[in-house]
């Protein structure tokens, strides 16, 4: 099993995919990795060669942020918009849809399961 930036490689799969499992890089950052190192698309991850892993594992620390650091620095960025006060702070901070999504219905993912209010009669016409 291959090991880069601190996540484990599923080995069956190819690397393509397999570099997707790591917090960071997506389809696009996995495919450019894969041409630039000259990795071809049919590869395996457990066909890969200790040498070729190495070179990704370089390659990936030196041009981007991965795991740790970008989990960090987008906890940061989270932190100092509910210390500014601003409105997308205030809306992390109740834990409500940031980026103008209507919660008048809908908006579950941010706001949890629906509470049933007390008292609250059921219109019938």
């Amino acid at each position: 099993m291959a090991r880069i930036a601190g996540v484990n490689i599923p080995t069956n799969k190819r690397v393509e995919i397999g570099l997707r499992y790591i917090y960071g890089i997506g389809p696009t950052k996995a495919r450019e990795i894969c041409e630039k190192l000259g990795i071809p698309e049919e590869r395996r991850v457990n066909q890969l060669s200790d040498e070729e892993i190495l070179r990704i594992r370089e390659f990936i620390d030196r041009n981007y942020r991965v795991e740790g650091d970008l989990r960090r620095e987008v906890a940061m960025n989270i932190k100092r918009l509910m210390d500014l006060g601003c409105y997308r702070g205030l809306r992390h901070r109740k834990g409500l849809p940031v980026r103008g999504q209507r919660t008048h219905t809908n908006a579950r993912t941010r706001k949890g399961k629906a509470v049933p209010i007390a008292g609250k009669k059921k219109v019938t016409k």
